[in-house]
């Protein structure tokens, strides 16, 4: 593949494009499985090794697609580089809380984190671009804040892992629209920044004893080489299919991870599902349901 994938045609969804959104929902949704089996390891530590280890995947995409000279130019930008930092220090702190919640048995509330997400874009887009918001929108966003108050009440403190989520990866979508860079660029020069106290971290647990990697099984040294494929990858595919679907499409299609999740969290790690979420989840269900009943509208017009 000698270019970068071309951009599907204005309000028009390209098969190629949904393969790869697909691909990457449904690794996204299965990845509780993965940070299952990390668990043991500190998130700390996994963090780091899925930042190293996705620098030389996306690395040979990008020499592959033949754009290193981006990536060149958005290194010699002090303004770009500093955007990067800001977003990779985002895309990071959102990557710790899942990691961490996982391995504690709060896969439930990454779920929630992810369902509300999208409505918190919406909300976003009134407060900082001033976006008018129709009654559907509000009904949503409202129904969504009665939500999270029903799992405060419950629980005497704010659902800080479900919150968490939805601030890190929507400020992290939004400022990410202003690095001026394609996807794949991006995503390298994200993780090429955080390498450098990532790789600072994994010496000093070899030094102190305390790694895993090549220090303790070889299950866990494969575990740790493995996450940089289970994150570079799907985010690779979303990067690509994103450009070939139209935002209906893709803001449909986001909602297979958290629904994955819950079904993992409810039925396979067996995870508690309290009187609290029984009321929290339908309405947050409720209203993304009222949400994307426009998208939904326009797929049967078509």
């Amino acid at each position: 593949m000698a270019t970068e994938l071309a951009p599907a045609a204005e309000n028009e969804d390209s098969a190629r494009g949904f393969g790869f959104a697909l691909s990457a929902y449904l690794l996204w949704g299965f990845l509780p499985f993965y940070m299952k089996a990390v668990a043991h390891i500190p998130p700390s530590e996994v963090i780091a090794h899925r930042i190293i280890w996705s620098v030389p995947i996306a690395g040979v995409v990008l020499l592959i697609l033949r754009r290193t000279d981006d990536l060149k130019v958005a290194l010699r930008s002090p303004r770009t580089l500093m955007m990067a930092m800001l977003t990779a220090a985002l895309i990071s702190i959102n990557w710790g809380i899942y990691v961490w919640a996982i391995g504690s048995g709060r896969a439930l509330d990454t779920a929630l984190g992810y369902f509300i997400n999208p409505l918190f874009s919406i909300f976003m887009g009134a407060v900082l671009l001033k976006e008018k918001l129709n009654a559907a929108q509000k009904a949503a966003i409202g129904l969504a804040v009665v939500a999270v108050a029903v799992l405060t009440y419950d629980a005497g403190s704010l659902p800080w892992v479900a919150l968490g989520l939805t601030f890190s990866w929507g400020f992290y979508a939004f400022f990410r629209k202003t690095l001026p860079v394609g996807p794949n660029q991006g995503f390298l020069l994200e993780v090429l920044l955080l390498s450098i106290p990532g790789s600072a971290y994994i010496l000093y647990l070899a030094v102190s004893g305390h790694g895993h990697f090549l220090a303790t099984s070889t299950s866990d040294t494969l575990l740790l080489l493995g996450s940089g494929i289970v994150t570079a990858v799907p985010l690779l595919f979303y990067a690509n299919g994103a450009k070939l679907l139209r935002l209906s499409t893709i803001g449909i299609m986001q909602y297979i991870p958290p629904t994955m999740i819950f079904l993992i969290a409810v039925f396979v790690f067996k995870e508690p599902f309290g009187m609290a979420k029984m009321i929290a989840f339908p309405l947050i269900w409720v209203a993304l349901a009222i949400f994307i009943w426009p998208m939904l509208k326009q797929y049967r017009k078509r």
